[in-house]
């Protein structure tokens, strides 16, 4: 079975929208982004100054606009039977992909979701990571820093959040403890910690607006939160939005996927960072990035059955 991975916020690059630039099947989606952001996406990532792409509600929006406008240029070359989850923020683009709402509906979603996490971390929080830490250990350096896991990675990688200053102080002391590698991610947010959690409630108010659809049949969606099938939507709406302020185990998400069966993984971006975790993580399946092929035509070639 296809597994589709949805990306999380990363940086953004220049050629982040080069597959999907030009074709018709993305265009309405291009024209619902350009409507939040003010300028055209594919624009914005030419054009703009880095300090504007890393903005939490700019790197949302170009994030989950690169997962579906990719979606869109592919979905009538996949199968019927597909499982998909999502990253973070990426998990916007997931639920539409399921079927659950419009890819429109996603991007206006995600615009609300990162104004409220703004009002909710408001100015100084950073993300950071941690790499080649055993979890115990880590767990003891956000206690010392005042900090929290964010995100758990397979092989011992860690995402933490907090305040900038006590990121960069953690981030030092895990080089110190042994860490392989230790630095700040581009995203000013705490996410997935409970400095948003004021952030909540305006999320929940807002999903519990949408009518929702179930998941099309033959898709399965997995909160990528921990893994755990969307079944009862409503519920799972709930849950979508506590995910802002709680950790995600993705760890456990890859997991998983390979119990359902997943053999082939196809992570549509923004960046190559799930397939590449994908690969180390589950050796047994399949697992690329979109950005590892020269055009849409080539992603669909790989989807081609035998």
């Amino acid at each position: 079975m296809l597994a589709l991975l949805c990306g999380g916020q990363g940086l953004q690059s220049a050629d982040m929208f080069s597959l999907v630039a030009d074709r018709p099947e993305a265009a309405t989606i291009f024209e619902e982004a350009t409507r939040l952001l003010g300028d055209d996406p594919r624009h914005l990532v030419q054009n703009a100054k880095s300090v504007r792409l890393a903005t939490n509600r700019t790197s949302q929006i170009l994030s989950v606009t690169a997962a579906l406008t990719l979606h869109a240029c592919i979905q009538d070359a996949l199968p019927e039977q597909l499982a998909v989850t999502g990253y973070s923020v990426g998990e916007m683009a997931a639920w539409s992909i399921a079927g659950i709402w419009t890819a429109a509906t996603a991007l206006r979603l995600t615009d609300e979701r990162a104004r409220a996490m703004d009002a909710a971390g408001g100015v100084g929080g950073r993300l950071g990571y941690i790499r080649g830490l055993r979890q115990p250990t880590v767990e003891l350096l956000t206690e010392r820093h005042h900090c929290a896991i964010a995100i758990t990675n397979p092989g011992n990688l860690f995402i933490v959040g907090g305040r900038e200053p006590d990121v960069i102080a953690i981030c030092a002391a895990a080089l110190a403890a042994g860490a392989v590698r230790a630095d700040l991610l581009a995203v000013k947010i705490a996410s997935h910690t409970t400095h948003l959690a004021t952030a909540v409630a305006p999320l929940r108010a807002a999903l519990a607006t949408e009518i929702l659809a179930e998941p099309i049949a033959g898709r399965l969606l997995l909160a990528g939160g921990d893994g755990e099938r969307v079944v009862a939507v409503a519920t799972a709406a709930a849950k979508l939005a506590a995910q802002v302020a709680t950790p995600v185990d993705w760890a456990t998400t890859l997991d998983v996927l390979s119990e359902s069966g997943v053999d082939r993984a196809l992570d549509l971006g923004p960046g190559h960072a799930l397939a590449e975790m994908a690969r180390a993580a589950l050796p047994d399946v399949q697992s690329y990035a979109a950005d590892a092929f020269r055009s849409v035509a080539g992603i669909r070639k790989w989807l081609a059955p035998g």
